[in-house]
């Protein structure tokens, strides 16, 4: 199998464009690679593009809306592996919303691995509990007067 050289700026931009497709509401799987490996919390790992399109399937069925402040996003390269850590806000399709140092959900750490201008593996990391629905079982958090963000 033959690997096309890429430059850093490259696997940047296709890490980037995930998370603007995301945004538009439009599909990334053809971003990755057909034997990708994709991890998201509470869900586990996907493999390979029709698992990663089950997964995001699944994920577009809770939310209404996303949003990421690339702009603002911290992005760390080596090699093939580039991270990106940002903040997010958005809507859930019950209405709840979230808001990165409003709510508990919204700040995240993507893994990329970028290899033949497709995404190779992405592990997300990140409180899937956009809505605060789960904050009950977690003693350090304020039980009244809103959800008790510490920045």
């Amino acid at each position: 199998m033959e690997t096309r050289p890429m430059t850093d700026e490259q696997r940047k931009a296709i890490a980037l464009e995930y998370f603007r497709r995301m945004d538009r509401g439009e599909s990334v799987v053809e971003l990755f690679d057909e034997h990708a490996t994709l991890y998201f919390p509470k869900w586990g790992v996907a493999r390979g593009r029709t698992r990663i399109a089950a997964l995001f399937s699944d994920l577009m069925g809770i939310l209404e809306s996303v949003s990421h402040d690339i702009a603002h996003a911290n992005v760390i390269q080596q090699g093939d592996m580039v991270v990106v850590e940002g903040t997010s806000s958005g809507t859930m399709k019950s209405g709840a919303s979230w808001r990165a140092g409003v709510t508990h959900a919204g700040h995240w750490c993507d893994v990329f691995e970028i290899r033949d201008f497709r995404i190779q593996r992405c592990y997300v990391y990140l409180d899937p509990d956009y809505g605060d629905e789960d904050t009950g079982r977690y003693p350090w958090l304020p039980r009244q007067g809103g959800p008790g963000v510490r920045n």
